[in-house]
């Protein structure tokens, strides 16, 4: 089966649920990790709900073609992070440069058509 794949998506949902409920509850931790409650976090939390969602569906039925654009929006965003941010002290920039190296990897593998 296409391990790699199935593993992006899969890290994706484990990180987005727990993401996406502190946000929903705003729960103390978030404030530290994105901030005051604001609208832009609002808007940063339909755009993990939209990764979530993409990710849920893909991995019922994963496209190679449909995952690698996922991956490679999110791959832009999270390298872009500690630019938009400022450092890379923040939690959330640093988790993001990790899970961008990991489906780096995977888009690689689509890309060379070697999904293992």
């Amino acid at each position: 089966m296409r391990i790699l794949i199935l593993a992006s998506l899969s890290l994706n949902i484990l990180v987005l649920v727990p993401v996406c409920f502190g946000l929903l509850s705003k729960a103390d931790w978030t404030l530290s990790a994105y901030g005051a409650d604001t609208p832009a976090r609002g808007i940063l939390l339909s755009v993990y709900l939209a990764i979530l969602i993409c990710s849920m569906g893909l991995l019922a039925k994963p496209i190679p073609a449909m995952v690698a654009a996922l991956l490679l929006v999110q791959i832009i965003y999270k390298v872009t992070t500690p630019f938009t941010v400022g450092t890379l002290a923040n939690p959330v920039v640093t988790a993001n440069l990790g899970i961008a190296l990991f489906h780096c990897i995977t888009l690689w593998s689509i890309w060379r058509g070697n999904v293992a």
